[in-house]
């Protein structure tokens, strides 16, 4: 399971040192690596195992409505596949930092089943955003609802 977030650099190649801890998530798997896709402005980040889960609920989806069809198309068609070198960095290819607005400083949110990768400036925008929502008598409601 990944958790909390963290302030990092992209290395002028586009590379970015996976933390320690959620290393040890991922040694769990039996790849050295992670799959790698976009959504939301940022990049969404999955052990092989939980990306082979996640096709496989997306696979089995009842619906084929045209919203999953586009969904698949960018979300799977969009995916790839990062290896861990010695030093446990990822290489994150152009056209992924180029969707997320990737310069050199970075977040990595632990998100439970997957981590996300934001721009620094869109994670702040982000928790920004989520601050204001609070204030919305609705959302306070959903979020009671896990007991918090």
């Amino acid at each position: 399971m990944f958790r909390g977030s963290s302030f990092h650099n992209l290395d002028p190649k586009g590379r970015l040192i996976i933390p320690a801890r959620f290393r040890d998530a991922l040694k769990q798997s039996s790849v050295d690596g992670i799959m790698v896709s976009k959504m939301d402005r940022a990049l969404f980040c999955y052990s092989f195992e939980q990306w082979h889960k996640l096709e496989e609920r997306i696979a089995n989806l009842a619906v084929k409505s045209d919203n999953m069809r586009r969904f698949r198309r960018i979300f799977i068609g969009g995916a790839f596949e990062c290896q861990l070198d010695k030093q446990g960095r990822i290489l994150i290819p152009p056209s992924l930092r180029q969707y997320a607005g990737l310069g050199k400083e970075v977040v990595l949110v632990g998100v439970l089943e997957h981590f996300e990768i934001w721009s620094r400036e869109s994670w702040i925008e982000e928790d920004s955003k989520f601050q204001d929502d609070l204030k919305n008598e609705d959302m306070r409601n959903e979020v009671a609802t896990l007991g918090l």
